[in-house]
C-alpha cells in the first residue's frame, strides 16, 4: 500500500505543477504558449488552474490527512465534470474551441477519478472510512 502512495503522490505532483504552469501559461501568455494552444476556452482553463492546485494539495496531504486529500480529490473531481458538461453546452451552441480539449478533459476527469479511488483504498486499509 505504501508504494500506492508513492506512485499517487508522484502522479498528483507531477500532473499538478504541469498543469498549474501550462494553465498559467496561458493565462498570463508566457513562454508564447497561449498562441500554441490555439482555440482556447478561458473558463477550462481556470478550472485546470485550480484543478492544479488542488491535486498539489492533494499530494501533499496524501501522507498526514489523507481525508483531506480524498476531499480534495473529490472536489476537483466534481469541479471537472462540472466544467465539462457546461463545455458541452458552449459546443452545441456554436463555441470555437479545439477538440484536443475534449479529449484533454475526459483524460483529466478519468486520472482525477482513479487517484480519488486509490485514497479511497488508503482510507479503508487505515480504517477511517465507517462501514454500514
Amino acid at each position: 500500500m505504501k508504494a500506492l502512495k508513492i506512485i499517487q503522490t508522484v502522479l498528483l505532483s507531477f500532473f499538478g505543477l504541469l498543469t498549474v504552469f501550462m494553465a498559467s501559461s496561458v493565462i498570463f501568455d508566457l513562454f508564447g504558449i497561449r498562441e500554441k494552444e490555439g482555440n482556447y476556452v478561458l473558463f477550462i482553463v481556470y478550472t485546470n488552474l485550480i484543478c492544479g492546485i488542488l491535486y498539489l494539495l492533494a499530494a501533499y496531504t496524501t501522507w498526514t490527512e489523507p481525508k483531506l486529500s480524498f476531499k480534495t480529490l473529490l472536489v476537483s473531481l466534481s469541479l471537472l465534470i462540472i466544467a465539462f458538461v457546461a463545455f458541452q453546452f458552449y459546443i452545441h451552441n456554436g463555441g470555437i474551441h479545439e477538440e484536443k480539449t475534449v479529449k484533454a478533459m475526459l483524460f483529466r476527469i478519468v486520472f482525477t477519478a482513479i487517484m480519488a479511488g486509490v485514497g479511497w483504498l488508503n482510507l479503508k486499509k487505515r480504517n477511517l472510512i465507517k462501514e454500514k
